[in-house]
C-alpha cells in the first residue's frame, strides 16, 4: 500500500527505501528520455495528439491486466475522489505528453530534455509551498544541477533564442512539476495500479475529441514500422512502466529527491539524441551535464 506523508511531515525515508525510491526515479528518467527523441523521431510522421492517443491506448492495454481488476474494486473509492484522479489525468496524461509530442515538431530532442530538468525545480518549489523542509543538501544539489541545466541552455544546442517548441516545452514541464505534486495528496489506501489504470482511461477519454479533429484536419499516419515500434515503445515503457516507477518513487522519497534525480534526463537525453538522432554534444555540454551529474549525486543523496 503506498503511503502519503502528512502535508507538513518531513519524508525521512529509511536508508534501503531511500535507494530504492531514487533508483525507481532513475529508470523512470531513463525510460522517459527516449520518449522524448522518440517524439522528436516522429515529428513529420505522426501528429502530436495521435502521437499521444495511440500512446495511451497502448499503455492502457498494458496497465489493464495489472490494474483494471483493482480499479473495479476500489470503484466507491475512485467515485469519492474523482476530482482527484481527473485533475492527475488531465495533467499527467493528456496535457503533459501531447505538449511534450507539439514541442518536438519545431526543437531538438536536446532542447526538450534540457527544458525539462528545470521542472524539479517547481516540484521542490510546491513542496516547500506545503509545508516540507528541503534540507540544505538537497537545495544546493538542486541550485547545482539547475545550474549546469542553465549553463547547457545558455550553450545552445540547436541554434540561439527560443523557438515555438521551447515554449511547448515550458508548459510541459510546468504541466509534469504539477502533476509530481499532486501525487502527494494520492489517498493512502488508493491502489497504484488503480491509480494508472484509471489515470490512463480518463487521460485516453479527456484526448478523443483532440484526437477526432487531428484526424479531420491532418489525416491519419500510416502505420509502418518506423511508426509503430516507436509508438509500443512510449506506451509500454515510457508510459506503463516508467509512470509507475516514478509514482512509487515519490511515495518513498518524496517529489523533491526524486526530481534531483530528474535532472539527470537531459544528460540522457543529449546522449540518446546524438547516438540516434545525430545531433551533436561538445566539450561545453558535457562540462554542463558533469554539474547537473554532481548535483543530482548530492540532492537525491538520503538524509540522515
Amino acid at each position: 500500500m503506498t503511503v502519503v506523508l502528512p502535508r507538513t511531515a518531513t519524508p525521512t525515508p529509511l536508508p534501503g527505501a531511500a535507494a530504492l525510491g531514487v533508483a525507481l526515479a532513475a529508470l523512470a528518467t531513463v525510460v522517459w528520455s527516449g520518449s522524448f527523441v522518440t517524439s522528436r523521431a516522429l515529428h513529420d510522421s505522426v501528429p502530436p495528439v495521435q502521437q499521444a492517443f495511440w500512446r495511451w491506448v497502448v499503455a492502457l492495454v498494458a496497465v489493464a491486466p495489472f490494474g483494471a481488476r483493482q480499479a473495479w474494486r476500489q470503484r466507491e473509492l475512485i467515485r469519492r475522489h474523482l476530482g482527484f484522479v481527473l485533475l492527475a489525468a488531465l495533467l499527467g496524461v493528456t496535457a503533459y505528453n501531447t505538449l511534450v509530442n507539439q514541442a518536438g515538431t519545431t526543437t531538438s530532442a536536446a532542447n526538450m530534455g534540457m527544458i525539462m530538468a528545470a521542472s524539479p525545480v517547481l516540484m521542490a518549489g510546491f513542496e516547500r509551498a506545503a509545508g516540507v523542509r528541503l534540507g540544505a543538501r538537497r537545495v544546493v544539489g538542486l541550485l547545482t544541477a539547475g545550474v549546469g541545466v542553465v549553463l547547457l541552455i545558455g550553450g545552445g544546442t540547436g541554434g540561439a533564442g527560443f523557438a515555438a517548441g521551447d515554449l511547448w516545452m515550458v508548459a510541459a514541464a510546468c504541466c509534469f512539476a504539477s502533476y509530481s505534486g499532486l501525487l502527494r495528496r494520492k489517498p493512502a489506501e488508493l491502489g497504484g495500479t488503480a491509480f494508472l489504470f484509471t489515470t490512463f482511461l480518463l487521460g485516453t477519454v479527456l484526448l478523443l475529441p483532440a484526437h477526432g479533429v487531428s484526424l479531420a484536419v491532418q489525416g491519419g499516419f500510416e502505420p509502418t514500422a518506423g511508426t509503430v515500434l516507436p509508438i509500443l515503445y512510449v506506451g509500454i515503457a515510457s508510459s506503463a512502466v516508467a509512470f509507475f516507477a516514478w509514482n512509487r518513487a515519490i511515495a518513498l522519497v518524496g517529489p523533491s529527491r526524486a526530481g534531483a534525480v530528474y535532472h539527470l534526463q537531459p544528460v540522457c537525453v543529449a546522449l540518446l539524441s546524438w547516438a540516434v538522432l545525430g545531433e551533436a554534444t561538445g566539450w561545453a555540454q558535457a562540462g554542463c551535464m558533469a554539474l547537473i551529474l554532481g548535483g543530482v549525486a548530492l540532492g537525491a543523496a538520503a538524509r540522515r
